[in-house]
């Protein structure tokens, strides 16, 4: 019952009531990344959700457009803004990510949503991370983040998907904040973005 109502439920409330509650912040976030960024505060990109079908994903874009003499993008780190590593840093930068909840392409808990070219790659054991939406924060989020190994996170989001419960949802609420105040795991060490799956790591 949970999973089949009541967790709809709970992710449009508490999303309204934090866009509500951040809205000051959002809107701080907003026009210094819209500075930052030559007035492209936002990042979309298309992401598979429930039953593998996809979705916009939105959230605030903390890297510049910046190319070389060729036209190439620069390196993510030569293109990570100063206000995009803060925003990095204190996961604002997963804020207009509710609106994904609102609109009903993600929950607030579930397994991350990862790039479509990935799908190909999953074992059938994998697959089952896309039996639920995928959240802005999970199981692997509280128990490693990006500190983990591809495989390892895989795992913790299918114990996720055959494990759901309020009580375990509450649970990952929870220690996201901590996780959060914390800085834990937001990247590998030396690393700007996570590091791609190939499908062995």
């Amino acid at each position: 019952m949970y999973s089949l109502f009541f967790k709809r439920v709970l992710d449009f409330l508490f999303s309204l009531i934090g866009l509500l509650v951040f809205s000051p912040v959002f809107v701080i976030v907003y026009i210094l990344l819209s500075i930052a960024n030559q007035g492209k505060p936002f990042f979309f990109q298309k992401r598979p959700g429930k039953n593998e079908r996809f979705f916009s994903i939105i959230k605030f874009k903390t890297m510049n457009d910046k190319k070389d003499s060729e036209g190439n993008l620069l390196p993510d780190k030569d293109r990570l803004t100063k206000i995009g590593v803060f925003v990095r840093k204190t996961s604002l930068d997963e804020i207009p990510q509710l609106i994904n909840v609102l609109k009903g392409d993600m929950s607030l808990i579930g397994p991350r949503p990862l790039l479509p070219e990935y799908l190909e790659l999953y074992n059938m054991e994998q697959k089952k991370r896309h039996n639920v939406k995928p959240g802005i924060t999970g199981w692997a989020q509280i128990n490693g983040r990006n500190d983990v190994s591809w495989k390892k996170k895989f795992e913790l989001d299918v114990w996720y998907v055959n494990n759901l419960s309020f009580m375990l949802d509450l649970t990952i609420f929870f220690k996201t904040f901590v996780k959060v105040l914390k800085s834990e795991g937001v990247n590998k060490t030396g690393s700007v973005t996570t590091e791609y799956f190939n499908g062995n790591n």
